[in-house]
């Protein structure tokens, strides 16, 4: 027996099947100015829409809804059920403060009162 789903019915479900992991997802993925939601993401990478999804490469934002996760440095790497994907070079966790370059101590004063 086989199994044939007319061209429209097929379109449909595959739209179906996107919205429903467009609603899912909170990631996105910020490159520049442009904006695109991710739908998987896995250790190594992630995917985004192939209609939606430019040919990104280079550093990317990657976001929880207003969280800052990740500064990444991507590739795309293939096209695969109507999505493309993106691999990692670099995954750097962000951080909302600069590195310190010294030792601070336990015992440090937060702050200094001085006189005028």
């Amino acid at each position: 027996m086989t199994t044939f789903l007319p061209k429209e019915v097929a379109d449909g479900l595959e739209a179906a099947r996107k919205q429903v992991l467009r609603k899912k997802s909170l990631l996105r993925v910020q490159a520049g100015l442009e904006t695109l939601t991710v739908l998987k993401y896995w250790d190594g990478g992630f995917s985004v829409d192939l209609e939606d999804a430019p040919k990104l490469r280079g550093l990317v934002d990657l976001y929880d809804g207003s969280i800052h996760l990740y500064q990444c440095l991507i590739v795309a790497s293939e096209e695969e059920d109507s999505e493309m994907r993106y691999e990692f070079k670099r995954n750097t966790l962000a951080v909302e403060s600069a590195p310190l370059d010294f030792e601070r101590a336990e015992n440090a004063p937060v702050a200094l009162i001085g006189r005028s």
